[in-house]
């Protein structure tokens, strides 16, 4: 063979190699491109999801800028192209034992379905009747049944670990977290292994703590659940 034609080809099979790096199987046999930190805010860009101003969070602390997780998935092909990007993050082997989805209402709901179809199991949510969480509308856990939990947002980790004390009372083993969003900065410890999408390091503060640029802006309320 001659050596440009060899060189050619040379080329050619890392440029190959190259892109199918960029690539992981999704949990349903199917190829599905790796997504990117920038590519995931495009998708909330795109979704005007991406807010900036004056924001109290579910936890209560206050935030200049919000990610509604309710709008970016509001667009049924985004939802699952997200959903699949987040079920590629969990680890094969975590994956495997995976037998059901549970979410907490309202935030989860949609992401806990979508992922739920990515990984080819069945989706169940929480609800909070009275002031705590419970399986409702029929669902059922039967004991054993290993559980992922899917949030939307997390910050604190206090609602996603109040979910996981439900699950477990209601005979289920939690083996892990996933969520589009980590706002903890890497802090929250929910006692299982945790997966999100893309952490978000943004600054969050106590209301009597709040930096003056802040302070002089009208806070607004854009999660589903009154502040603690």
């Amino acid at each position: 063979m001659a050596p440009e034609l060899r060189g050619s080809i040379g080329a050619a099979f890392q440029s190959l190699k190259l892109h199918l790096a960029r690539w992981s199987k999704r949990p349903n046999g199917a190829l599905e491109a790796m997504m990117s930190d920038e590519d995931i805010l495009a998708e909330f860009r795109a979704a005007d999801a991406l807010l900036e101003g004056h924001f109290i969070l579910s936890s209560g602390l206050r935030s200049a800028r919000y990610l509604q997780c309710a709008r970016v998935l509001m667009d049924g092909a985004r939802a699952e192209r997200l959903a699949n990007a987040l079920a590629a993050k969990i680890p094969a082997n975590v994956r495997e034992q995976i037998e059901s989805v549970v979410s907490p209402a309202m935030g989860g709901v949609i992401i806990g379905h979508e992922m739920g179809r990515a990984l080819g199991k069945p989706a169940m949510f929480l609800e909070r009747p009275q002031g705590r969480f419970e399986l409702r509308r029929g669902f059922r856990i039967e004991p054993g049944t290993r559980v992922l939990m899917v949030e939307d947002v997390v910050t604190t980790g206090l609602s996603s670990r109040e979910a996981i004390e439900a699950v477990r009372a209601a005979g289920g083993e939690v083996v892990a977290e996933a969520a589009l969003v980590d706002r903890s900065s890497g802090k929250a410890d929910l006692g299982v292994p945790f997966f999100p999408l893309i952490r978000i390091d943004v600054p969050t503060y106590e209301v009597d703590a709040l930096p003056p640029e802040l302070a002089a802006i009208p806070a607004v309320k854009p999660g589903s659940r009154a502040a603690a």
